[in-house]
């Protein structure tokens, strides 16, 4: 299985967690997985849809991975969606790009698990998630159970190392943790 990891974090130098589980995903134990950080490839927002649809048509499982801001992604990821995943490719008449393919966000969210809840007006993280999962159910791709790291500014050099096992592990998995979404 082929996995593309596209790291969308404004500034991946100053990160501590998302460049710990972009690590983690350079180290997995095998030579299938490419991980390409969009926002050095892409600083003035112009994004390569050709490139970035051939790399998608040549992997079999997509992740997501961006830090939490305001409940929400960077701003390059949702450009990324509008522009990559077009009408005809992507979804509608002819477009079967992600059919089948697996879909995974990894994300980073500063506050804890315990934020995440229906209490309150609040949201769980499904919830905050749904537009990707959305996302997978129009394209028929498969929904793979979302990788969180919570309190990520707040985690010790050895907690991000273990978030970074687990995500080499959440990587690894197959279907099982998956869900089909038709």
């Amino acid at each position: 299985m082929k996995t593309l990891i596209l790291v969308f974090h404004p500034d991946l130098s100053r990160s501590r967690a998302n460049a710990a589980l972009a690590s983690a995903a350079r180290r997995r134990p095998t030579d299938n997985v490419t991980v390409r950080d969009e926002y050095a490839l892409y600083p003035d927002g112009h994004i390569d849809v050709k490139a970035e649809q051939q790399l998608v048509e040549t992997h079999d499982r997509i992740v997501l991975q961006f830090p939490m801001y305001w409940y929400s992604s960077p701003a390059l990821l949702k450009e990324w969606e509008d522009k990559v995943l077009e009408f005809g490719w992507a979804y509608g008449p002819g477009g079967e790009a992600l059919k089948g393919k697996q879909i995974m966000v990894a994300t980073t969210a500063g506050g804890p698990e315990s934020e995440y809840v229906e209490e309150d007006d609040g949201a769980t993280m499904r919830e905050v998630l749904s537009p990707y999962r959305m996302m997978a159910r129009y394209t028929h791709a498969v929904w793979l159970k979302p990788f969180v790291v919570f309190e990520s500014m707040e985690l010790s050099d050895e907690a991000l190392a273990e978030a970074g096992r687990r995500y080499q592990e959440a990587l690894l998995a197959e279907l099982p943790h998956a869900s089909t979404t038709r």
